[in-house]
């Protein structure tokens, strides 16, 4: 059985505690602003989040936050579209301390109800879908997937609320990798199951050795893992561009820290494949230095427009470092597989403690 989360646990019983003290408020509040029932209250009141402030995108990290976002957006709507519905919150509020008291109440319990949707880094539209694999053989990687009008798109409504950390072995488990323009998704049955597929579909594919090893030490570090579904994702050929036919750019492993979202991509530079000059024979110096030069370039042009797209900081690994790829993956990958959460700004613990 799943340990239960102790400080998960203050948060629910002071939720509890908020619930009973505004049902002890509801009949004297009711009196004053002349609504009959708890239903009508609440809705003229918890209907106007999303009216408010960006709840799909912005990062809450505290109930006054909440509150006073919540608050101007009140004041907002109220200065620009002389809504009667928002006047008449304005009003009971300055009118009626009791009224004023279940308000800021009921908006404290509101972001305690969702305090783990609100207060969690997500990625933003733009950022919520992953195309992967050579041209032919790719796979999209999206959070709230859905198939519309012959092509995959993300639920943007649902972004917040996705239950597994973003791009972990948690998340391709519940979301599975999608299939360009068909509405087909393909699902894992277990972790293992994605790991084989991982390794000798998606990595075998781009026909590198170093790729290969480094993904069979990726595969053994998640087995080994105590919470294999927290374990950040080792994303293989990350394309630039997407879907386009066009193809530009493959990044050779990106990871992304869950809690935070930073990235850090891995480009696997040997020599044979990215410095090696061939057909110089009857060259001058000055055109083989030329070449070399065009070569560096490209390379060079391909991690700035990373960064600039995508911001993602590109890690090189040349021919002295792919000699052992077991200490490569140790000291330079398995770090960015293990991050630590942030600590939360709120202990619902010691809040509960000095109640």
């Amino acid at each position: 059985m799943a340990k239960r989360d102790p400080d998960k646990s203050a948060r629910n019983r002071i939720i509890s505690r908020m619930k009973t003290e505004l049902r002890n408020l509801l009949p004297e509040v009711l009196n004053d602003i002349g609504l009959t029932n708890e239903a009508s209250l609440n809705a003229k009141i918890g209907s106007k989040n999303d009216e408010f402030f960006d709840l799909k995108n912005e990062v809450v990290n505290t109930p006054e936050e909440f509150i006073n976002k919540w608050l101007k957006g009140l004041k907002a709507r109220i200065n620009s579209s002389h809504s009667p519905n928002h006047k008449w919150i304005m009003d009971m509020a300055k009118k009626h301390k009791s009224f004023k008291k279940y308000l800021m109440l009921f908006l404290e319990r509101s972001y305690l109800n969702h305090f783990e949707e609100l207060s969690k880094n997500r990625p933003n539209p733009s950022q919520s879908e992953l195309w992967i694999g050579q041209t032919n053989a790719n796979y999209g990687l999206l959070v709230t997937s859905r198939f519309q009008n012959g092509k995959w798109e993300n639920d943007k409504s649902e972004i917040r609320a996705f239950k597994q950390g973003y791009w972990t072995i948690g998340h391709v488990m519940e979301t599975g990798l999608v299939i360009p323009e068909k509405n087909k998704v393909f699902k894992f049955a277990d972790v293992e199951q994605y790991l084989l597929f991982f390794t000798d579909t998606l990595v075998r594919n781009s026909g590198s050795k170093y790729e290969y090893e480094l993904a069979e030490y990726y595969a053994d570090f998640v087995r080994a893992s105590g919470k294999p579904l927290d374990v950040p994702l080792l994303i293989p050929e990350f394309r630039y561009l997407g879907l386009e036919k066009n193809h530009q750019y493959r990044l050779d492993f990106l990871i992304i820290n869950p809690y935070t979202l930073s990235k850090v991509g891995f480009e696997l530079s040997p020599w044979s494949t990215h410095g090696y000059l061939s057909k110089t024979k009857g060259l001058t110096q000055k055109e083989i230095n030329q070449m070399a030069l065009d070569n560096f370039e490209k390379e060079m042009k391909k991690h700035r427009s990373y960064f600039r797209k995508h911001e993602i900081v590109t890690l090189i690994f040349t021919d002295e470092q792919l000699k052992d790829c077991k200490k490569l993956f140790d000291e330079e990958m398995a770090i960015h597989l293990d991050p630590e959460k942030p600590p939360t700004q709120l202990s619902f613990e010691i809040m509960e403690e000095f109640e």
